[in-house]
C-alpha cells in the first residue's frame, strides 16, 4: 500500500480505469507551472481584428491595457458542503499563483457562492453576469447548481468549466448547454466503477441506494443501481430518496432494513450523509450492512460529522494517486500556502487547477491585441477549449468531447479506518 502523504488521511486505492473513457497509460505526468507539459498552443494570440467581434454572436471580452482579466468562480464556499467548493477555489488560486498572467494581463478572480443548490447556482451566475466582462467561469461545485448556471451563462456566451460537477445529464447531448464543460469525471463512470468494486472486490450480491433528489445523488445512485445487476447479476433491494434538511431517516432505513441488503450506497452530501451513517448503525437489519458513499462526502468534514459511525465505510471518488512529482513537490506545498490548510480538504482541487490552465491556454490561443486593447472572442474561446486534446494536467491526459466531458477519468475507492486513533481514508485497491 502506498501512503497518500498530504491528505491528513492515509489514502489507499481502487484504481478502476475504464478503457473506453481513458487513453492514459497510467504513467506519472509532471505538469509544468502552467499545468501542461508544453506551452500554450498559440501564445501569440488569434491574430484577429476588432471587426471580428461584430461577427461573433456573443462579441468579445475587451480588456484595456493595464486592466486585469477577470475569471469568475461559482463554488460552494459556505455551509455544510463548503469544503467541496473551497478545495476547488484553492486549486484555482494555486494555478493563478503559478500562472498569474494570461495574454499579458494579470488575473483577478470574482468569487461567488453556488450554495450547492439550483437557487445558489442561479444567483451566482446572475451575479457574475452583472459584474460585466467576465472572461470565463470556473464552477460550479454541485451539479444542482450547474444546471441553471450553465443555461444562464451559455445564453450569454460565457464559458463555464466545472471541476466537480459529475451528473451525467450535464453532458448528455440532449441537455448539454453549449458553453459548458467539465474537468471532473462523469458519474456514468463512477457508478459503474462502484458496482464493479462491490461485485469483484467485496463479492456482495445485494445492495440498496439512498439519494437526496439532487441531480448528482439521484443520477449517481441510478447508474449504480443499473450497473450492479447488469455487470455481475447483483440484486437491488431498494432505491430510496430523502429530502435535504431532514434529520430523521428511521423510516427510510427501516424500509431498506426489511431486506437486509449487504451493501448500502448513499452518494449524498455531508450533513445528511453523516446522519444516515449514524442512524444506519442503530437500525435492526443493517448491523452487518456495508455502508458506502461517494465524493460528496469524501472529506474530513464528513468524518468529523459522522464520528465513529464512519469507520468501515467505503467511498468512491476521483483518483489522484498517479499525479506524479509535480503534485507532491510543487502543487501541494502551494496549496498549503494559499489555503492555510495542512492538506487538501476535498478531492477536486487538482481538477480546478487543470480547468484554470486549460482556460488560460484557450484564451491565449484566440485573444488578440489592437490599439492597446486585448480582445477575446467568446465563441472562438469556446471552440478552442472544446478542441483541447491530449492536455497533460495533474488529473491525467485530458481531451474534451463535443459535449464537454474532458476528464481522464480514474475512479478510486477508499475505506475509513482508525489509524493511530484517528479516522482516515485508506485506499483498499489493489
Amino acid at each position: 500500500m502506498q501512503k497518500f502523504t498530504r491528505w491528513s488521511a492515509i489514502l489507499v486505492v481502487l484504481t478502476l480505469i475504464l478503457a473506453a473513457c481513458s487513453n492514459n497509460t497510467g504513467e506519472s505526468t509532471e505538469p509544468s507551472a502552467s499545468g501542461g507539459a508544453s506551452e500554450p498552443a498559440a501564445s501569440e494570440g488569434g491574430g484577429g481584428t476588432a471587426a471580428d467581434c461584430d461577427a461573433d454572436e456573443f462579441g468579445c471580452v475587451e480588456i484595456a491595457e493595464g486592466d486585469p482579466i477577470v475569471i469568475g468562480t461559482a463554488l460552494v464556499i459556505t455551509g455544510a458542503n463548503e469544503s467541496l467548493g473551497l478545495d476547488s477555489q484553492y486549486g484555482a488560486e494555486v494555478a493563478r499563483t503559478m500562472r498569474p498572467e494570461i495574454a499579458g494581463h494579470e488575473v483577478e478572480f470574482n468569487h461567488q457562492d453556488d450554495g450547492c443548490s439550483a437557487e445558489g447556482g442561479t444567483a451566482a451566475a446572475r451575479a457574475l453576469l452583472s459584474a460585466e466582462n467576465i472572461a470565463a467561469v470556473i464552477g460550479t461545485s454541485c451539479s444542482s447548481a450547474g444546471i441553471p448556471a450553465a443555461e444562464i451563462l451559455s445564453a450569454e456566451g460565457i464559458m463555464l468549466v466545472s471541476p466537480s460537477n459529475t451528473a451525467p445529464s450535464l453532458t448528455n447531448p440532449e441537455q448539454h448547454q453549449p458553453f459548458y464543460a467539465r474537468t471532473a469525471h462523469n458519474d456514468s463512470i463512477q457508478g459503474a466503477a462502484m458496482a464493479q468494486f462491490v461485485c469483484e472486490v467485496l463479492g456482495l450480491e445485494t445492495a440498496a441506494t439512498i439519494d437526496d433528489g439532487s441531480p448528482y445523488a439521484d443520477q449517481l445512485a441510478a447508474v449504480f443501481a443499473q450497473a450492479f445487476p447488469t455487470q455481475c447479476g447483483g440484486t437491488i433491494t431498494a432505491e430510496e430518496a430523502i429530502t435535504v434538511g431532514d434529520t430523521d431517516f428511521s423510516g427510510v432505513l427501516g424500509n431498506i432494513a426489511a431486506d437486509s441488503p449487504q451493501f448500502l450506497y448513499f452518494p449524498i452530501f455531508v450533513a445528511e450523509g453523516a446522519l444516515i451513517a449514524q442512524q444506519a448503525k442503530q437500525t435492526a437489519g443493517l448491523e452487518d450492512t456495508q455502508l458506502a458513499g461517494a465524493d460528496g462526502i469524501l472529506t474530513p468534514d464528513w468524518l468529523a460529522a459522522a464520528g465513529p459511525a464512519a469507520e468501515g465505510a467505503v467511498l468512491s471518488g476521483p483518483d489522484l494517486d498517479f499525479a506524479g512529482d509535480f503534485y507532491e513537490d510543487e502543487f501541494l506545498p502551494a496549496y498549503t500556502e494559499v489555503s492555510g490548510e495542512d492538506a487538501p480538504i476535498s478531492v477536486f482541487h487538482a481538477h480546478a487547477f487543470d480547468a484554470y490552465n486549460m482556460l488560460a491556454d484557450a484564451i491565449e490561443e484566440v485573444s488578440f491585441d489592437e490599439d492597446g486593447t486585448t480582445y477575446i472572442p467568446r465563441t472562438a474561446l469556446r471552440d478552442a477549449f472544446f478542441a483541447t486534446s491530449d492536455y497533460e494536467g495533474i488529473t491525467g491526459t485530458l481531451t474534451c468531447d463535443e459535449n464537454g466531458d474532458c476528464a481522464d477519468a480514474k475512479i478510486s475507492v477508499s475505506e475509513v479506518q482508525d489509524v493511530d486513533g484517528t479516522l482516515t481514508f485508506v485506499r483498499i485497491w489493489p
